[in-house]
């Protein structure tokens, strides 16, 4: 079955310079490898195209749990250039929450 990624995880979101960062939080330390297998860096890289024009690398902090997302050529220029609304990209963390993941819970 196909789910959004707010079923299962919250994320949150940071900046510095024309970098975003994501963090992605699984509800239940048992959703922690489904993120692991679903949540590529070529899936998030897919969904977040029209956002992140640069390189994206993926964390994996297994003692947390959770994944830990840097994206590069994200905020269109940084908070000190950028003439988007959102120059923190704040609100891109829940961009990232409604990529649609395959489970079977």
């Amino acid at each position: 079955m196909k789910i959004k990624l707010y079923d299962i995880a919250h994320s949150r979101a940071g900046d510095k310079g024309n970098t975003l960062t994501l963090s992605l939080i699984p509800y239940k330390s048992e959703y922690y490898p489904i993120l692991c297998n679903q949540v590529t860096v070529d899936s998030v890289k897919q969904h977040l195209k029209d956002i992140v024009s640069g390189e994206i690398i993926r964390y994996e902090l297994p003692n947390l749990p959770a994944l830990h997302f840097v994206c590069k050529q994200a905020l269109l220029g940084g908070v000190t250039t950028s003439l988007a609304v959102d120059t923190h990209g704040k609100s891109l963390s829940f961009a990232l929450l409604e990529m649609e993941i395959e489970v079977n819970l």
